[in-house]
């Protein structure tokens, strides 16, 4: 299989409040190794009042279908 940080799965999908602190775990994902796959998706979330982010990525040597 693949050596990732943190021994982590090849498939991530990072989760958050649409704000800085979630654009810098991205930025330090990307940082690390690991790529972009697919869009971002946004949602209003009603409870928290505030807009949730989410985004895959995927580690760099992985071979993944798009």
């Amino acid at each position: 299989m693949f050596d990732t940080p943190e021994n982590r799965p090849v498939y991530r999908l990072l989760t958050g409040k649409d704000d800085r602190a979630f654009c810098e775990r991205v930025s330090e994902a990307l940082a690390q190794g690991w790529r972009l796959h697919g869009s971002p998706t946004l949602a209003w979330d009603t409870a928290e009042n505030c807009m949730k982010a989410a985004q895959a990525v995927v580690w760099h040597e992985a071979d993944v279908l798009r």
